[in-house]
């Protein structure tokens, strides 16, 4: 901790993997803040996690934790469906929440956020916006190295056909895009710094489990501007961001699961030579997103700055993925204006 200012005390609602392992130690690296409880529905869980991170307090229900005083900010990673009611509760009990993508099932849920007390905070948990290598991304877009970004190419996938699991189970919002169809489409809203005018999407479903395992979109952004992405659920795990301009292409090699604390890498190729042998590399220093959001959010916590990306935020996100199954189902282009 090296801000002199008081840390921000997190609480972490319950064991989830992705709080467990990449979440509470970013918070614990992080500059503003310092994990000190963890609720989970069974309290020897709670005790173990909180044990093994190092975290002081344990609690066996989540009510408990949102009652705890001491507690600033709630992280909430909670399976989809209970995102919206458990942050609904979190700040009535006075706290800030963080919560993990995506914010709600679908815009209408996500709208609930949009009436909350102003002088609590609530994020969706896009932590990728807060890692050097996107700022360092759209600083050179914004100089015009690449000309005029026109194109975006992104593809997502990792394998998972258990049945038990929660990314598998449609009516809690399991599925390719509401997990990681989510992170192409922030990656046109924050490089275009713009929002989509229509959408077309084509889905595939598993037909046992009724998730779409396969989804691919267009994302049209006016001006001859486009976001061609494709994220799946049973395919080899691969990851990859592509900005194309007139003058060169950027590549993000690791956009959205950067490693924890490890150097990562761009890739500026102006076309020159094939097989990307003009493309020249530039290193993003060692990194750790999860405690760089903890860190964003903190210091908004604290009134240092504004909070970049709020309720209404997280809604467009709703939005844009509504608009991608509408046009699955409607075998057409869905306008979001």
């Amino acid at each position: 901790m090296t801000s002199e200012a008081k840390p921000i005390r997190w609480g972490i609602l319950s064991t989830a993997k992705i709080g467990v392992e990449k979440v509470i130690p970013g918070i614990q690296q992080s500059e503003t803040g310092c994990v000190a409880a963890i609720a989970s529905r069974g309290l020897e869980r709670a005790q173990a996690a909180a044990k093994d991170l190092g975290i002081d307090k344990a609690y066996g229900s989540y009510e408990e934790l949102l009652a705890d005083p001491d507690i600033d900010a709630i992280y909430n990673p909670l399976p989809n469906h209970m995102h919206v009611p458990l942050t609904l509760q979190a700040v009535e009990a006075g706290k800030h929440v963080l919560c993990e993508k995506p914010i709600a099932l679908n815009a209408e849920e996500a709208r609930q956020l949009l009436n909350l007390p102003k002088d609590r905070l609530v994020a969706e948990g896009f932590m990728v916006r807060a890692h050097p290598q996107w700022i360092r991304a759209r600083e050179i877009i914004r100089s015009g190295a690449l000309g005029e970004l026109r194109a975006i190419q992104s593809f997502f996938s990792y394998f998972n056909d258990d049945p038990g699991n929660i990314r598998n189970k449609p009516d809690i919002g399991g599925g390719a895009l509401l997990d990681i169809g989510c992170y192409p489409m922030v990656t046109g809203r924050y490089f275009f710094e713009d929002e989509p005018k229509r959408v077309l999407s084509m889905i595939d479903r598993d037909p046992a489990f009724g998730t779409d395992r396969l989804s691919s979109a267009i994302l049209d952004f006016g001006g001859g501007r486009r976001l061609d992405f494709t994220v799946s659920t049973q395919l080899v795990p691969y990851q990859r961001v592509n900005l194309f301009g007139a003058k060169a292409r950027l590549e993000i090699m690791v956009p959205f699961n950067a490693p924890q604390g490890e150097e990562v890498r761009l890739r500026l190729d102006d076309g020159s030579g094939f097989e990307d042998l003009s493309a020249k590399v530039e290193v993003i220093e060692a990194a750790d997103q999860y405690g760089e959001l903890a860190d964003v959010f903190g210091r908004a916590v604290r009134g240092e700055i504004d909070l970049p990306y709020g309720p209404a935020d997280a809604v467009q996100n709703m939005a844009i993925l509504d608009a991608l199954f509408e046009s699955d189902e409607k075998d057409a282009w869905v306008s979001l204006v």
